[in-house]
């Protein structure tokens, strides 16, 4: 019973210490930040966009 109990303690302190799950949540949090500022930027430009475009083939024969 002693050595299963060490085990778990050991294994539990051997989870604790691992941050490549930290490290893996905080990559999806700036992932996420990302895209929110990528569809904040399209959502703000595309009627500029939109109308550039129209400009450009209203122009053209």
């Amino acid at each position: 019973m002693l050595k299963l109990s060490a085990f778990v303690q050991v294994a539990a302190d051997s989870l604790r210490k691992r941050e490549e799950g930290q490290t893996m949540a905080e990559y999806g949090v700036v992932l996420a930040v990302i895209v929110l500022a990528v569809i904040g930027a399209i959502t703000l430009l595309s009627d500029n966009v939109r109308s550039a475009i129209e400009s450009v083939a209203n122009v053209l024969p």
